[in-house]
């Protein structure tokens, strides 16, 4: 096997078993830990072929671009995963196939998204760059997380990466006003705009992207799991929306250094 998973991990007791019990083809996974104080340790430690590593967390960049070149890496490509990501139907075959061929740089990878365990027709969550090179990726941090990009062809995968985030609402919430934090800072060091955080700055992002979040999702195709999407689009734009309206006022909501591995 020619690819090395890669995955950053913070109290993820959650979902790393369930990420990790997909990965038992791979020869090494490098776990790259950010000081979790669950059982994410003992738990990533009870898999043979987990490599586990421990750095203090200051940006999704830095700590990606930790794990790519300083946990010794010896395959030339690099699958990078969040904790709650993992292979879905047909993405083995298809990994050896890109594997084979040897002259490509990157892939795209689409998305399942699942919400209460059902998977949703669609979601605002665009395929992105997980599969690269480890001497080619450039790695950029815009707002709350990390940009993958490579120099070089690509392809994009027809098999998709599962996205089903399993910890407790509480921790999600709490990932939320963090993570809108940094995008406020983000929009506010902006040259230019966006139409999304137009909407943002606007007042008007949580009802337009819910609803567009809950239509996407499936809308009553898809009952419970497309509401309850659809809520976690609205939350996290209410939330950011209100920082953009205490920063207009002179007060600063971006305070907050602190931000866990995954989305």
């Amino acid at each position: 096997m020619k690819a090395t998973p890669v995955i950053l991990t913070f109290n993820e007791g959650s979902n790393i078993k369930i990420t990790l019990s997909s990965l038992e083809w791979a020869q090494r996974v490098v776990v790259l830990d950010s000081g979790s104080t669950d059982q994410t340790e003992q738990i990533a430690r009870s898999f043979g072929n987990v490599h586990w590593f421990v750095r203090g967390f200051d940006s999704h960049r830095a700590q990606w671009l930790w794990a790519i070149h300083e946990t010794s890496i010896a395959t030339e490509y690099v699958l990078a995963l969040d904790a709650d990501m993992r292979p879905g139907v047909g993405f083995q075959d298809e990994l050896d196939a890109f594997l084979e061929r040897g002259d490509l740089s990157g892939a795209w990878i689409p998305f399942e998204y699942r919400m209460l365990g059902r998977s949703l027709m669609g979601s605002v969550y665009p395929a992105q760059i997980r599969l690269f090179r480890r001497d080619q990726v450039r790695i950029h941090q815009m707002g709350h997380s990390q940009v993958f990009e490579v120099d070089g062809a690509v392809c994009k995968f027809r098999s998709q990466l599962i996205h089903e985030d399993l910890k407790p609402v509480s921790r999600w919430l709490s990932n939320q006003i963090k993570y809108a934090s940094l995008e406020t800072a983000r929009i506010k060091c902006a040259p230019r705009r966006s139409f999304k955080d137009w909407l943002r700055v606007a007042g008007i992002s949580p009802a337009i992207l819910g609803t567009y979040a809950y239509a996407r999702a499936g809308g009553p195709f898809r009952s419970g799991a497309s509401r309850a999407y659809a809520c976690e689009r609205l939350i996290f734009e209410a939330i950011l929306t209100r920082m953009l309206t205490e920063d207009a006022g002179g007060t600063s909501s971006t305070a907050i250094v602190r931000t866990d591995n995954n989305s």
